[in-house]
């Protein structure tokens, strides 16, 4: 899996960019089937500004996993977009699997 970190109109520190990175890590342990990831930042205005993030994972059989959120920290606008990709693979990966414990129908025609 690739990872893509990009501060827009700043340089963002290290420690935010190890934060998305960690972070997105998960993502691998849910669905083997991701192929990027990307976490883009930017604000408003230079002080006391509303802080936005948003994480772009790409998947499969050109599947899209997006989510903005924005916030008065970087850190947290990170997680919640985070939480809402990480919910959206796990619905995702709940639809290709057949909870008989077999691949669904689905998946077994998109890998052919």
């Amino acid at each position: 899996m690739s990872f893509l970190f990009t501060a827009r109109h700043f340089k963002a520190h290290d420690s935010l960019k190890e934060f998305a990175e960690e972070g997105s890590k998960l993502f691998n342990e849910i669905y083997d089937g991701i192929i990027k990831t990307e976490v883009i930042l930017s604000y408003d205005k230079p002080e006391n500004s509303i802080k936005h993030a948003e994480v772009i994972v790409h998947a499969k059989n050109n599947h899209t996993f997006t989510a903005k959120e924005s916030s008065d920290d970087f850190k947290k606008s990170i997680e919640a977009s985070l939480a809402k990709v990480e919910t959206q693979i796990r619905k995702f990966k709940d639809k290709l699997t057949d909870h008989s414990g077999e691949k669904s129908v689905k998946n077994i025609a998109a890998e052919e």
